[in-house]
This record gives C-alpha cells, structure tokens and sequence, in this order.
C-alpha cells in the first residue's frame, strides 16, 4: 500500500521520532510504514488520519487487487 505518510509528516514538520510518540508506536514503524514495508493497523491508520486532519484515503491509497 502506498502512502502520503512522509508527505503530512513534512507538512506538520514533525520527525519520524515525534510521530511515532504522537501516536504510540516506534520511529521503526513510522519508517517502515513510509518505506510500504509495513501496513498499519486500522487503528494506527485512523490515529493518524486525525492527527493530521485528512481522511485516511488521502494519506493511504490502495493499490490491491480489483477482484
């Protein structure tokens, strides 16, 4: 899955560091999120939905398969 992630980071002007304890998680998991080695949870996607104040369409675009 691809994502805006680093995008709205930069745009808040927040660091892989002060995301991650915004939202409870590991500066590795922010990496891994913004590298698409890893998909966050739901609830981390709605944590930083609205931490940035976007919907999770906008920071999260799905590319599975249409079937």
């Amino acid at each position: 899955m691809k994502n805006n992630i680093k995008v709205y980071r930069a745009m808040h002007d927040l660091t892989q560091e002060s995301l991650a304890e915004k939202v409870g998680v590991t500066r590795q998991t922010i990496h891994a999120i913004e590298k698409g080695k890893y998909d966050p949870s739901l609830d981390l996607a709605f944590k930083l939905a609205r931490l940035f104040n976007a919907n999770i369409e906008d920071i999260f675009l799905y590319e599975g398969n249409e079937n």
